[in-house]
């Protein structure tokens, strides 16, 4: 997950160039938009369907059904990695550069009432020694701090441009992500979304903005761009799909499908 940049300031940029090697080498979604402003009601549309709530600062239980609640219903596994995250299965508020509300399977009361569930809440610093392990969950939601998603400006840094903030995660990206996608494992039947939550304020086209939807996999049409309009339940609901679960929760059981990039 990525945040807060409108697609016209991502794809083509400068300030990106591992994130458009990837659109132009696997598949991109050239007309997909986020749901709403701000981030938290698009992170919940990607889980639950639903935008649940336009409050950052929300800190209740959500009981609507969700990806975690239908996964592990089919058997599959799951984790969230959030980079900066304090510790193993910690569900309370913002912490440095760690912010709940992009982080939405803490807010799930199947998590927060399992001490099992709890436990797929891990740092980022998991992520690469479950790769190396080949231990990685089915189902992964990988979340960077704020000074690495362009949310803010690079640590280190009081006052910044968005291309700093684009470069900034770009370079993340590319050192944290580079090494999953050339992963054996993955280059067998991976698949990677990077999409970002919403677009700059100023466009709220389709309730969140036009915004970039880049997805990596073997298994999807190379070199592929579609124009069909998507949104984050799409979305929801193609990852979901392929991993052979079948009850989508929310809006995403009714989305467009996004069987087009399948070759």
């Amino acid at each position: 997950m990525l945040e807060n940049a409108s697609y016209s300031d991502v794809i083509g940029a400068a300030s990106m160039p591992y994130l458009n090697s990837l659109a132009q080498k696997y598949a991109l979604a050239r007309n997909y938009y986020a749901n709403t402003h701000p981030s938290i009601g698009n992170y919940f549309m990607l889980t639950t369907g639903q935008i649940l709530t336009n409050d950052d600062a929300f800190s209740g239980t959500v009981s609507a059904d969700n990806v975690v609640r239908e996964l592990t219903a089919a058997g599959k596994t799951w984790k969230s990695y959030a980079e900066s995250l304090p510790s193993v299965g910690y569900t309370g508020g913002d912490q440095g550069a760690y912010l709940r509300h992009h982080n939405p399977m803490t807010y799930f009361s199947d998590v927060q009432n399992s001490g099992t569930q709890q436990a797929n809440l891990v740092p980022f610093t998991q992520f690469p020694i479950d790769l190396a392990a080949g231990n990685l969950p089915n189902y992964s939601f990988i979340v960077p701090n704020v000074y690495n998603d362009a949310h803010n400006c690079p640590a280190g840094m009081s006052t910044c441009t968005l291309a700093q903030k684009l470069s900034a995660a770009d370079t993340w990206l590319q050192t944290n992500i580079g090494p999953l996608i050339a992963d054996a494992n993955f280059q067998k039947s991976g698949l990677l979304i990077i999409v970002f939550d919403e677009a700059e304020t100023s466009d709220a086209t389709n309730g969140g903005g036009h915004v970039a939807a880049v997805l990596v996999s073997p298994q999807l049409k190379q070199a592929y761009q579609s124009t069909t309009l998507y949104q984050h339940q799409s979305l929801e609901r193609f990852s979901m799909e392929m991993l052979g679960v079948t009850t989508i929760p929310g809006a995403g059981s009714t989305a467009p499908d996004m069987s087009e990039f399948l070759p």
